[in-house]
């Protein structure tokens, strides 16, 4: 009598979790209860393993050393002592005389929207804005169904959005530069061109855990008499016309090398690129991005200094100059250890996966591998990177293990189906995504 008792009891149990789960499957109510499931993930997992606390330490430039410094007494070359620098790349200052700019300007036609009930849509509501401004008639939820196929998808990188405005809004552009600064930004306010940075900042995410995160900044106007910029933060409440002073916005926007976007109307190309002034040239640019991290990696200290080197990294990158690159990183990193866990930026290779292409083009395909795995297994509740996940697969294939690779590959199409460089690296291993 007591096993046929509990008998009905496990069924009902059972019948219980199988409708639980069909109703939690339903698109309404997943909506609204999915963030939770996650929220609850989330705390748990960091709570048992602190992101902060995972550390990525390069361990194949020794290898590379050792290489070098037997090539070099075979040659009877001398060995040099230390590291050496990233070289300093002499470039320009900005010259041009500018035009003489008014004190306050602020951009009328704007229609704000915040992030709030989504999940980070930040990319997508504030890509929205800067559409909507000229006349564009979507919203938030039409670029993030584009873009952001998987809730999950954690970032929105800035040339997924460029590719979607070139494939799906005629008669917009967009022009994306490294390297900015403030008189930039208000010149191309001034002509009437809102740009859009990242940045990054500190503050308490929705687990309540402190620390830093990546955010894109709508800026529409700027006031030279209380020396602010005019922006709209789909995040921070009250959002809207919400001042920023010129000191805090470039602390949190050096964090992603002063990196900046204007959407414009493709017949007034010539006018953004008369705002843009030297800009206008996109290596310079880079080569004017790389100055500014390598000067500022030798006079700032604690988590800027990391930013910087990591900056200088992200700008040989660009250049094409993958060691000079992997230097770099392995100075950030070795800072980045050193700070102490409120600081660390663990999020950072969610969002700039630069660091990547250094290593890969390099050789160090183990590097690349821990990275991804500290990325993935440890700074994040689940794997949800579709670069990082790239990236690994690629690196695994060059070590031999394609079987890993496949897996990796699969996985980010999971996330973010249509992704073109994983359909792109199976289709070159004759496989069908």
């Amino acid at each position: 009598m007591r096993s046929t008792y509990s008998a009905r009891i496990l069924i009902g149990l059972a019948v219980f979790i199988v409708i639980s789960v069909a109703v939690y499957y339903i698109p309404p109510v997943h909506s609204s209860l999915a963030w939770r499931v996650d929220d609850v993930r989330t705390r748990i997992k960091y709570l048992i393993n602190p992101p902060e606390q995972a550390l990525f330490l390069p361990t194949q430039q020794s290898q590379v050393d050792a290489i070098v410094t037997a090539t070099l007494r075979v040659l009877e070359t001398p060995t040099p002592t230390e590291t050496p620098l990233p070289p300093h790349i002499p470039t320009p200052t900005p010259t041009v005389t500018p035009t003489r700019l008014p004190e306050y300007v602020i951009l009328p036609g704007v229609k704000y929207e915040d992030q709030h009930n989504r999940w980070n849509y930040c990319g997508p509501a504030n890509f929205s804005m800067a559409l909507t401004f000229w006349g564009w008639e979507g919203n938030r939820d039409v670029i993030g169904q584009a873009v952001k196929p998987n809730d999950k998808d954690k970032n929105v990188m800035p040339y997924e959005f460029r590719d979607y405005i070139r494939d799906n809004v005629p008669g917009l552009s967009i022009l994306i530069r490294m390297g900015g600064d403030i008189n930039v930004i208000k010149r191309l306010i001034a002509a009437g061109f809102p740009p859009v940075i990242e940045k990054g900042y500190y503050t308490y995410d929705h687990t309540g855990k402190y620390g830093w995160l990546g955010h894109y900044l709508f800026t529409t106007g700027y006031d030279d008499t209380q020396g602010v910029f005019i922006t709209q933060d789909t995040y921070l409440q009250p959002g809207k016309d919400r001042q920023v002073k010129y000191s805090e916005y470039v602390e949190g926007w050096r964090s992603f090398n002063y990196l900046f976007m204007v959407v414009y109307p493709s017949d007034r190309q010539a006018d953004v690129l008369a705002a843009l002034g030297l800009y206008a040239d996109e290596t310079w640019a880079v080569k004017y991005a790389l100055q500014i991290a390598q000067q500022e990696a030798q006079t700032l200290i604690g988590n800027q200094q990391f930013f910087a080197w990591f900056n200088a990294g992200s700008s040989h990158v660009q250049l094409y100059e993958y060691f000079d690159a992997a230097l770099a990183y392995d100075q950030a990193f070795r800072l980045y250890a050193n700070l102490t866990g409120d600081l660390r930026p663990y999020r950072i290779v969610w969002y700039q996966t630069w660091p990547y292409w250094a290593y890969y083009y390099t050789g160090r395909y183990q590097d690349v591998i821990n990275l991804a795995n500290t990325t993935l297994n440890e700074t994040i509740s689940e794997p949800v990177l579709e670069e990082n996940l790239y990236w690994r697969g690629m690196a695994k294939y060059m070590i031999g293990d394609t079987p890993g690779a496949i897996e990796d590959y699969r996985d980010a199409l999971k996330i973010h189906p249509g992704f073109a460089p994983v359909i792109a690296a199976m289709q070159n291993l004759g496989i069908q995504p």
